[in-house]
């Protein structure tokens, strides 16, 4: 866990779906450095040496909850828990998701309905769930209670061989903006932003490396790192510490008049 920050989201309760790994732990583990309650939810059981290794590091302020993100009954527990062990909620990111690539006409229906419901039908499943709480919750916060949803620059530009995940990610990012207007209109005190990376050092972004080299793009997953990084502008890949940096932003009273917006951390990858 990192040093203690600037406090500012002390007495904030804040819940990170995939908050085990990567982009997740990272908003994890910044929102604790700046006094928030955090409650993390992801696949692996509250047994597993990850979940009591992970927990047991940040500390008491968190706490953790198996979720599969695609089922409703399990956001109602993950709701239960926060209910009966904070009664608040101010930051919800719904971080947890998948990727897919392939050409289209390989793809079947059982991954693309997989990928879409994880990412897509996981942010909507959790803002259903937790709307309610975070609107009595943002009552008392400058600009309210903060929802992000992490889709990607996947979600703004096009790529070959990467159509269900742009679809995806492009589904989170309109939908964010939907919910954005639909709460202000109707004066609910919660914003509702999309965060969107570029290419992230994230057990995810290995693995859809290790299969591009597996179907013979590659030698190794270095030689992709070294592409992609060759064609950013800033020439690397981000480091999960950066997008929760960002989180942090739009969790806080600093983007008080933020909402329905678009924030790209990409080094510069989409204004080429």
């Amino acid at each position: 866990m990192t040093d203690l920050g600037s406090q500012r989201l002390k007495d904030r309760v804040a819940l990170v779906s995939g908050g085990l790994r990567g982009i997740g732990l990272a908003c994890v583990e910044r929102f604790l450095a700046e006094g928030a309650d955090v409650v993390l939810t992801d696949l692996d059981a509250p047994g597993s040496t990850l979940a009591e290794e992970t927990v047991g590091r940040l500390g008491q302020a968190a706490s953790y909850v198996q979720a599969n993100v695609t089922k409703a009954e399990d956001w109602d527990r993950a709701r239960n828990l926060v209910a009966e062990r904070h009664g608040i909620l101010h930051i919800l990111v719904n971080n947890a998701g998948t990727d897919l690539t392939g050409p289209v006409e390989s793809l079947t229906d059982e991954a693309w309905r997989r990928i879409m419901s994880i990412n897509v039908d996981g942010v909507f499943m959790g803002t259903r769930a937790f709307a309610p709480m975070m609107a009595e919750s943002g009552k008392d916060v400058k600009g309210g209670a903060s929802i992000i949803n992490v889709s990607s620059i996947m979600g703004l530009v096009g790529m070959s061989e990467v159509s269900a995940y742009n679809a995806s990610k492009g589904a989170v990012r309109l939908f964010t903006k939907g919910i954005a207007i639909e709460f202000a209109e109707k004066k609910m005190p919660i914003r509702a932003n999309s965060l969107h990376p570029g290419f992230v050092v994230t057990p995810l972004l290995k693995e859809g490396f290790q299969r591009w080299v597996d179907s013979g793009v590659a030698e190794k997953a270095q030689d992709l790192v070294d592409m992609v990084s060759a064609k950013t502008p800033m020439g690397r890949l981000a480091d999960p510490t950066e997008l929760a940096s960002a989180a942090f932003f739009l969790a806080s009273e600093d983007s008080s008049y933020m909402t329905g917006a678009e924030l790209v951390v990409d080094g510069g990858w989409t204004a080429q």
